[in-house]
């Protein structure tokens, strides 16, 4: 669901956005998709010396920053105090950004990139991991956004960060356009979906059964479908119809799915043409294939940070 936040600029306050939580659940990742949306980020300040940050005039863009565990400054306490007085102050609108993931996910994340927990560099990585999530209890208790990412993506997790934090009236709605498989479940966060499983699927044929959606030949057989015309030229209709409206309304990011069956064929060649047809309608268009990246193995977990 979309986190409807008011526009700190238009009260003059500094936007922040603090970013927190234990190491491997995906501080990193929230960091540079921040980034991403224009926003001026820091990694790990000290804690004592972030205050100056406000000294003067508010910066024109928005600031994230990082404080965890690894800062040598770092205690709840110390930083639950920051939040106090950064909550306090009229000319600072502060979000606490919580990433949480279930001790299970976080070691095996740990035992998969071979790091050096930061409270156990010379021990087992899950001794740290306690310690640290019982460090942070206090801390996530204060949480204004919490996000759970045991079960996120690297592109999930930075999907629901747009959602949170995409800068209202910025003018500009990026658009992400996924095809998926029912049998896996419906992606996160979707604003809108459409079953293809209506379409001939090419699943059936030997010959294109290996291949996917992109492939020119198994998109041939899909569109060759009597209802195909029909039904993208109705899809891109409403959708050409409603982006206008969801931008007026200061949305920043719209998540549109389709799914098949088993995610491979149908879906992707709806996706790849819809994504075409918005794009040359000039709307800012992302493409995902969720169970592509399954398959080639390249949708890893939320690793860094």
């Amino acid at each position: 669901m979309t986190d409807e936040r008011p526009d700190p600029s238009l009260s003059g306050s500094q936007a922040v956005v603090l970013v927190t939580g234990p190491s491997g659940a995906g501080r990193t990742t929230a960091l540079r998709a921040l980034e991403d949306l224009g926003y001026e980020t820091i990694d790990n300040m000290p804690l004592g010396l972030v205050p100056r940050l406000f000294e003067g005039p508010p910066i024109p863009r928005p600031i994230a920053l990082i404080i965890d565990a690894r800062n040598r400054e770092f205690s709840a306490a110390a930083l639950i105090d920051f939040i106090d007085r950064m909550t306090g102050r009229p000319d600072v609108a502060l979000d606490v950004l919580y990433l949480d993931a279930r001790e299970d996910v976080l070691i095996r994340r740990f035992g998969e990139t071979r790091r050096p927990h930061p409270m156990a560099p010379r021990g087992e990585p899950d001794l740290g991991i306690r310690a640290e999530r019982d460090l942070l209890v206090p801390v996530r208790a204060r949480a204004d956004v919490l996000v759970d990412t045991s079960d996120l993506t690297v592109h999930d997790l930075r999907a629901e960060i747009a959602r949170h934090y995409g800068r209202e009236g910025s003018g500009r709605l990026a658009l992400s356009v996924q095809s998926f498989s029912y049998k896996r479940g419906v992606p996160r966060g979707l604003d809108m979906m459409f079953d293809c499983r209506f379409l001939r699927n090419p699943h059936w044929d030997p010959v294109l059964r290996p291949r996917d959606g992109r492939d020119p030949e198994v998109a041939a057989y899909v569109m060759a479908d009597p209802r195909w015309a029909e039904f993208v030229s109705r899809v891109n209709a409403l959708l050409l119809f409603l982006l206008p409206a969801q931008q007026g309304e200061g949305r920043a990011h719209l998540a549109v799915g389709f799914g098949c069956t088993g995610g491979l064929h149908r879906s992707v060649t709806v996706a790849e043409n819809v994504a075409k047809a918005l794009a040359e309608a000039g709307w800012q268009v992302s493409k995902r294939h969720r169970e592509l990246e399954r398959r080639a193995g390249d949708a890893p977990d939320v690793l860094a940070g």
